[in-house]
């Protein structure tokens, strides 16, 4: 949904008429699952996709029939024989589709909150009743949170107090765990997960190569270098900032959230050590560092003697990348990246290339 929102706002300022749908529940197989989403214009054209086939040329039908007129309404669809795919397979699911026309001043203002909040990475829980039997509450009624569970926009649905009503609060999951679409007592559940920023100190070949990849998995991409020329808009396109200068002068001045993943992958012992000096106990949600064995294990031990306790280097991921026998720096950008998407979707990494160097702290 995230991608289709500047559209979405763009194509409403401009008078056009827009039905968002969005795929709220599915059963079974089915060729996309809960969040999918697709614009529809008023000139015929679309946005976005719901999967193919008969059961998008349907949502589409029915989202300009709304267009001239009607209100918002759920959808259900079997995937039986009478909605193949393009490739003729049945799935054999189920899936329900709420099309929305964007008519009424409140749907407007709902979809502006939830613009401006992708716009800025923050995320936000939409919570859309699909089914009214099982949650008591009319269906097509939307209610959209804040990361702090806070009511920031509703449409369609009753209020309690000015509050979205109990049920549906009691059921919104924390985005620090990085929930899942779900459906629950007849209300689904889609989270627009916040953006992590990941801060790549190094702009070499695989800094460049991460940063850029990065970007296109929904990381909000910072590099630093003490060599201008390493950290240029052409070297990385994409990146919300470019900082050059010394890393000890840098770093200790860059903001560290528990949002934050760091990846160090410098030029050289020397610079990867200070980078991980004033990286490794900040509160960063992760850290990882390029190198051999026994470069790790030479900096680590550098850092028990600067003070640095052997709890909070055990949390560095060293050698950084997950284990599919890089050899290319592509490959290697590759191998980190999937590691960094791993934390952030699943908060655990398995298959590490690293096995923790012996230091001599643990050694007594």
């Amino acid at each position: 949904m995230r991608e289709l929102l500047p559209q979405l706002i763009a194509k409403l300022a401009a008078g056009r008429r827009v039905a968002c749908c969005r795929l709220v529940e599915t059963r079974g197989s089915t060729p996309q699952k809960s969040g999918a989403s697709m614009l529809v214009f008023d000139d015929g054209s679309q946005a976005g996709t719901l999967g193919g086939g008969c059961v998008e040329a349907e949502v589409k039908r029915r989202a300009l029939a709304v267009l001239g007129g009607g209100a918002a309404e759920v959808a259900k669809f079997q995937l039986d024989d009478d909605y193949g795919w393009d490739d003729g397979l049945i799935c054999g699911g189920r899936m329900q589709v709420l099309i929305d026309p964007i008519a009424e001043a409140e749907s407007r203002r709902y979809f502006d909150a939830l613009h401006e909040a992708s716009a800025g990475g923050e995320g936000v829980t939409e919570a859309i009743v699909f089914d009214a039997e099982a949650s008591g509450l009319p269906a097509t009624a939307s209610y959209l949170f804040d990361a702090d569970g806070n009511l920031i926009g509703h449409a369609r649905g009753p209020l309690e107090g000015g509050q979205a009503p109990q049920t549906i609060r009691d059921n919104l999951q924390p985005l620090i765990d990085r929930p899942r679409p779900a459906a629950r007592h007849g209300v689904a559940y889609l989270p627009l997960l916040p953006r992590c920023r990941l801060v790549i100190v190094g702009g070499g070949h695989v800094g460049q190569a991460v940063g850029n990849l990065a970007a296109e998995l929904d990381f909000d991409v910072s590099v630093v270098d003490d060599r201008q020329e390493y950290v240029t808009p052409e070297r990385f396109p994409r990146a919300e900032r470019l900082l050059s200068g010394k890393i000890g002068e840098v770093l200790p001045k860059l903001e560290i959230t528990p949002s934050t993943y760091c990846l160090i992958v410098t030029r050289g012992h020397n610079h990867d050590e200070e980078a991980l000096l004033h990286l490794v106990d900040r509160g960063a949600r992760y850290v990882g560092m390029i190198g051999s064995m026994r470069k790790i294990k030479l900096i680590f031990d550098d850092l028990l003697d600067e003070g640095v306790s052997p709890e909070a280097l055990a949390q560095v991921y060293a050698p950084v990348g997950l284990d599919i026998g890089s050899q290319t720096v592509m490959e290697i950008a590759v191998s980190i990246t999937a590691e960094l998407v791993a934390h952030r979707n699943l908060g655990i990494v398995g298959n590490h290339a690293r096995q923790r160097p012996t230091l001599a702290a643990d050694r007594g």
